[in-house]
């Protein structure tokens, strides 16, 4: 078994790949893959970059060039629910392209026209997996919900209790669900986990360099207690 694992930032990566037994690197689409072992699996670890080509591009070419059994992606939000504040863990059922707008045609935000479902639903067991990971880690707040994605950096509060409002969000970012898309067409399982930086909604923020090291430690324990697991 193969686990795709996609991070959304370069320092995330960074403490996973001192953990890993690198075997190889390969750049493909201006992203460097690093295949290897990591907690006794195999795996291969990349940076997607920003945005929801990016992060399509990047899942794949991990389902077509490394054949990879199932998707963990990792990264930041941010919050919508006014209960999730900083440093908290969202873990997505399922996930929702909130920029897709063919509303004209009579479809609901969200809906991807001719798409045989509205939201894409993460693998159950990983998703019952990252929370056991959560649960064994104190000091984690957790929620299981819907993340939503979108082309756009959302600051605007009135934006942010649209999405709220019209998806039942928890949180949002610019990955998850373009990741959750390529899945869903290959038939690859998945999984979509936020470290939250902050939440407009009820006027929570940390600032992002502080926030930076607190996602990374919240991640990858997540991640080692998940493949340690496997």
């Amino acid at each position: 078994m193969i686990i795709g694992i996609i991070a959304a930032m370069n320092e995330e990566l960074e403490i996973l790949l001192s953990e890993m037994s690198l075997e190889e690197t390969k750049v493909k689409a201006n992203m460097t893959f690093n295949k290897g072992k990591l907690w006794g699996n195999d795996v291969v670890a990349v940076v997607c970059g920003i945005g929801k080509v990016n992060s399509a591009i990047c899942a794949q070419i991990l389902a077509s060039e490394f054949q990879v059994d199932k998707v963990i992606n990792v990264g930041v939000a941010g919050g919508i629910s006014k209960e999730i504040h900083p440093g908290d863990i969202v873990i997505a059922d399922n996930l929702v392209e909130h920029d897709m707008d063919t509303t004209s045609f009579g479809d609901d935000p969200g809906q991807i026209p001719r798409m045989d479902t509205f939201d894409f639903k993460c693998d159950i067991e990983l998703v019952e997996s990252a929370k056991k990971a959560c649960d064994n880690n104190k000091d984690l707040n957790t929620f299981i919900g819907r993340i939503v994605s979108g082309d756009v950096f959302v600051a605007d509060i009135e934006k942010i209790k649209w999405l709220e409002k019209e998806f039942k969000a928890l949180s949002c970012e610019m990955e998850g669900a373009s990741i959750a898309h390529t899945c869903y067409l290959n038939n690859i399982p998945f999984v979509v986990i936020r470290s939250i930086s902050d939440n407009a909604n009820n006027g929570a923020h940390m600032d992002f360099q502080k926030f930076t090291p607190i996602a990374v430690k919240n991640s990858t324990a997540i991640l080692k207690e998940m493949l340690l697991n496997m």
